[in-house]
């Protein structure tokens, strides 16, 4: 059940940060509604306690299981990136965005295949 939810808050969360990019291009004052400005936190707040359940529920706490530094080092990656996108204009915010979301298709991959050198 708890998986079932951090799926959800992974959709929601992804939407809503390219609804906001989105936004941030066409409408820059439609960002400054306080839903909009709230509903993200709490959505990647609710994402990332249903993440950590998940790995007190899977005991992937233990040294075998490094790919959750894996997803946690591509997590402060997707971050960075996604505060350099909505923070900047230009060609500067379209490299940031799209390297936030290679970071979020990393996670991801890395989730599916638990190994965070899945690549190699």
């Amino acid at each position: 059940m708890i998986k079932i939810f951090h799926l959800a808050f992974v959709a929601m969360s992804i939407l809503s940060f390219v609804g906001r990019v989105v936004l941030s291009e066409v409408n820059p004052d439609m960002l400054k509604q306080k839903v909009l400005k709230i509903a993200p936190h709490v959505i990647d707040t609710l994402l990332l306690l249903s993440g950590i359940a998940l790995v007190f529920q899977g005991a992937w706490l233990s040294v075998e299981h490094g790919w959750i530094i894996g997803k946690i080092i591509g997590l402060l990656g997707y971050i960075g990136l996604g505060i350099m996108a909505m923070r900047n204009q230009g060609a500067a915010r379209w490299l940031a965005f799209a390297g936030a979301l290679a970071c979020f298709a990393y996670i991801g991959m890395v989730a599916v295949a638990k190994d965070a050198w899945f690549f190699l």
